[in-house]
C-alpha cells in the first residue's frame, strides 16, 4: 500500500487548461488577489494547486522515453493511433503535431503560472512558516520552466532584472500577455533564470517533509546540479557548480540506493518514497476519475501505454496499449548478473501468444512503469494508476556528480559511479578500471543503463551532442528540441514574433 493515500486536494480556485486554451489562459476562476492570500491555508491550497500540474509530467515521460533511440513508440499495428509519439519516435514530428507536445506546452505553462499566482503575492501576509512556502513555489517554479526549457528551447517568458540577475517575473501570464511577451534571449540565460530560483528557494527549505510529495533541500539542491549540467553544455564552468551542488546532496547522508529486495521493489507501490526518493511525483487512485473528467483523476495513465496490448491476461499486470518498447540492444546491454536487468525489462519474447503484438513489437516491454492490478483503484480504467514517478533518484544524482567531476578535475567521479555499479551487481567485482576506456563514457553507459525507461535518455543524448548519431532520423541543429504547437503560435498571433524552432 501507499505510505499516504491522501494526495492534491482539488482547489476550484484554480482553472484546469482545456484544449481550447492558449498556455496564458489560467486566471484564477472566482478569486483573485485582491480576496485571496489572507491566510494561511489559501497559501497552503494555492501550492497545492501549484504541486497537483506535476501530475501531468507523465506525458513528458512518455513524449521522452518514445524520444529516445532505446524505446520504440509502438502502438497499434494497422493506423497510427498515436501520431505525435510515432512521428517523434521517427523524428518526423511538425508544429501541426499537437496531443502530447501541446500538452507539455500548456499544462507546464499553467503548472509556472499557478507558482506565478504565489510569488506575485508572496508579501501580502505574514505568517510563522511562509518562507517555506515561498521556497517551495520557487522550486516549482524551476521545475516546470526546466520542463519547457528542455523540451522547447527558449521559450516565451516574462522577465526583470533583479539584484543584477535576470530573473523570471513574479507575476502571472495574463492573456494579454501573450501578444507582447518575447522569447528568452537563448537556452543558457534561461538556464541562469532557473538556477536564480532554485538559489533563492534551497535556504527556506527543510530536509525533510512530513508530506512526500513537497520540495525538500536536496531536491532543490539536485535539480539545481542537473540544471548546471545541463548548463554546462554551453558554458563549461557549470560542471564545476555541478559537482560541488550534487555533492551537498550526497554528503547531506538523508538518500541511499536500495539492495536486495528493496531494490527488486523499487518501482512498485511498496517501493515509493524510500531512501533513493530525492524527489517523487505523487500518484494516487483514490479519487474517481471519467474520460469526461480526465482533470478529475490524481493518478496517472502513462504505465497503460507501456503494458502489452489486449487481450493479455497476467495475475500481476494488467494489459495496456503496446506503447514504449524497449529494443533487443538495450537488454543485450545488461548482463545475467545485472539485477537491474529483470527490473528494467519484462520479457516476453518466449510467450508472445500471450498478447497482442501491436507495430514495433520486440517482446519486451517496460517493466518500470507497466500497469500493476490495483483492485481498489476508482473511477475509470486507466486514468487513475498509483504508480508514482521517480523524478530524481539518489542513483542520478551519483551518476550526474560523477560526470560532472569526470569533466571538472574533481577526484569522486570513480566513487560516484562505483557505488551505482555494485548496487546493481551486490559486490565491487564491476568496479571501473582504466583498461575499459574513457570514464566520462563509462559514466554515460551506466546512465543508459540505470535510468533506463525513465525518460532522460533522450536529453542526455541531446546535451552530450551525441544524439544524432545514436537517434535514426535525428537532424542535427533542429531535433534537440521540439517544435512550438502551431496553434499555440496563432493563437498568440506570435508566428513572426516569437518564431518557429529552427528547421520546423
Amino acid at each position: 500500500m501507499k505510505k499516504i493515500t491522501y494526495l492534491f486536494v482539488t482547489v476550484t480556485l484554480f482553472s484546469s487548461l482545456s484544449c481550447s486554451d492558449t498556455f496564458t489562459e489560467v486566471e484564477p476562476d472566482g478569486s483573485n488577489s485582491n480576496n485571496y492570500f489572507n491566510t494561511e491555508e489559501e497559501y497552503q491550497n494555492a501550492l497545492i494547486a501549484a504541486y497537483d500540474l506535476l501530475q501531468a509530467t507523465f506525458w513528458n515521460t512518455l513524449t521522452s522515453v518514445v524520444a529516445s533511440d532505446d524505446y520504440a513508440a509502438g502502438g497499434d499495428s494497422f493506423n497510427f493511433d498515436q501520431p505525435t509519439l510515432q512521428n517523434i519516435d521517427q523524428m518526423i514530428q511538425t508544429p501541426d503535431d499537437e496531443n502530447q507536445l501541446r500538452d507539455i506546452w500548456g499544462l507546464m505553462y499553467a503548472g509556472l503560472n499557478r507558482t506565478n499566482y504565489i510569488l506575485e503575492n508572496k508579501d501580502k501576509t505574514d505568517f510563522s512558516g511562509k518562507e517555506e512556502i515561498i521556497a517551495e513555489a520557487y522550486f516549482l517554479r524551476a521545475y516546470y520552466t526546466f520542463e519547457l526549457v528542455k523540451f522547447f528551447g527558449n521559450i516565451p517568458l516574462k522577465t526583470e532584472e533583479r539584484d543584477g540577475v535576470l530573473r523570471i517575473s513574479n507575476e502571472r501570464i495574463l492573456t494579454e500577455d501573450e501578444f507582447v511577451m518575447e522569447r528568452i534571449k537563448d537556452i543558457p540565460t534561461a538556464y541562469a533564470a532557473i538556477a536564480a530560483d532554485l538559489l533563492e528557494a534551497i535556504p527556506n527549505l527543510p530536509a525533510t517533509q512530513d508530506r512526500p510529495y513537497e520540495a525538500t533541500k536536496g531536491a532543490a539542491q539536485a535539480l539545481l546540479g542537473k540544471v548546471y549540467l545541463y548548463h554546462g553544455t554551453y558554458d563549461s564552468t557549470k560542471l564545476g557548480d555541478a559537482a560541488t551542488t550534487l555533492k551537498q546532496v550526497i554528503s547531506s547522508g538523508n538518500y541511499a540506493l536500495t539492495t536486495g529486495t528493496d531494490y527488486t521493489n523499487l518501482f512498485e507501490i511498496e517501493g515509493e518514497n524510500g531512501s533513493e526518493a530525492v524527489f517523487e511525483i505523487q500518484y494516487s487512485s483514490v479519487m474517481a476519475a471519467s474520460w469526461s473528467n480526465i482533470n478529475g483523476s490524481n493518478g496517472t495513465y502513462f504505465v497503460k501505454f507501456c503494458g502489452p496490448r489486449s487481450p493479455y491476461d497476467d495475475p500481476v499486470f494488467d494489459a495496456g496499449w503496446g506503447f514504449c518498447l524497449p529494443s533487443v540492444e538495450l537488454y543485450d546491454l545488461f548482463d545475467a548478473t545485472d539485477a537491474r536487468r529483470d527490473v528494467t525489462f519484462y520479457d516476453l519474447r518466449n510467450d508472445q501468444d500471450r498478447y497482442s503484438q501491436g507495430r514495433d513489437d520486440t517482446g519486451l516491454f517496460n517493466r518500470k512503469y507497466m500497469p500493476r492490478k490495483e483492485p481498489s483503484r476508482a473511477g475509470s480504467d486507466p486514468l487513475n494508476y498509483d504508480n508514482n514517478y521517480r523524478a530524481i533518484r539518489y542513483a542520478d544524482v551519483l551518476l550526474m556528480a560523477a560526470e560532472a567531476e569526470a569533466q571538472s578535475g574533481g577526484a569522486n567521479a570513480e566513487d560516484y559511479l562505483n557505488q551505482v555499479r555494485a548496487r546493481a551487481y551486490g559486490d565491487n567485482s564491476q568496479d571501473y578500471t582504466a583498461s575499459e576506456g574513457s570514464l566520462l563514457e563509462a559514466i554515460y553507459t551506466e546512465r543508459r543503463k540505470e535510468l533506463a525507461g525513465e525518460g532522460h535518455r533522450f536529453f542526455d543524448l541531446v546535451r552530450t551532442d551525441k544524439a544524432a548519431i545514436a537517434i535514426d532520423g535525428f537532424t542535427k541543429d533542429k531535433n534537440e528540441v521540439f517544435p512550438i504547437p502551431l496553434i499555440e503560435l496563432q493563437l498568440a498571433l506570435a508566428e513572426e514574433r516569437w518564431g518557429q524552432n529552427p528547421g520546423y
